[in-house]
């Protein structure tokens, strides 16, 4: 295969992370797509120490969401310990991931001004773009940080591509599906920490009962 110039150019990688947590929300959103992941979440290296997305605040009120940096050791998903996942990667130039960390960079700064397109989700099942202002759902904020990093990967608006999209995009390779926290490069140190803590105020929660 003739490789081109843009081929040599793709030195660094980005990662998307799709995941099915398997609370009822999900569930309903799984019945209408048939999909086997419903959440994407855009990662910066291959440990998830840098994962972000748009998503719950809080892990019991999936109606208190916005932008998020979400901890796979004391977050949400750690709410889910039956979590499956699919990471994928794709390669882009240093320039692209430099973009695309500006634009996250951006978000981090101005969280409080985002909410959540919920009404995004209905126009995902009607082919509407709906895209009400400073609001994105999942699929929508990685399609969007991409685009507008310089990654294109579809024609379609970013309010139109699911979780599902990036699983069947060519550009994308898995590294890993399987149990969130069976993926081998996370830190088994902190997973047993987190765990060792809660259990540890679960205990004192019960005896004060």
């Amino acid at each position: 295969m003739i490789q081109t110039r843009m081929d040599y150019c793709l030195t660094e990688n980005i990662y998307v992370l799709l995941t099915d947590t398997g609370t009822l929300f999900t569930r309903l959103i799984k019945g209408f797509t048939g999909a086997p992941y419903n959440h994407a979440s855009i990662v910066l290296d291959e440990n998830m120490e840098e994962v972000f997305s748009f998503g719950r605040k809080r892990a019991n009120n999936p109606l208190i969401a916005g932008f998020v940096k979400e901890d796979v050791y004391d977050g949400t998903f750690r709410q889910f310990p039956d979590t499956r996942c699919v990471l994928l990667r794709i390669a882009v130039t240093a320039e692209q991931r430099a973009n695309l960390i500006r634009f996250i960079r951006e978000f981090e700064k101005n969280e409080q001004l985002y909410s959540y397109n919920l009404i995004g989700l209905f126009g995902v099942l009607l082919e509407l773009d709906l895209r009400p202002a400073h609001s994105y759902f999942c699929s929508q904020f990685v399609a969007e940080t991409m685009r507008k990093s310089g990654i294109p990967l579809w024609d379609r608006p970013s309010t139109l591509v699911t979780p599902d999209h990036f699983l069947n995009h060519p550009q994308f390779h898995v590294v890993y599906e399987g149990p969130l926290y069976n993926y081998p490069l996370l830190n088994r140190q902190k997973l047993f920490h987190h765990s060792f803590a809660k259990t540890t105020v679960s205990q004192l929660r019960k005896r004060a009962i």
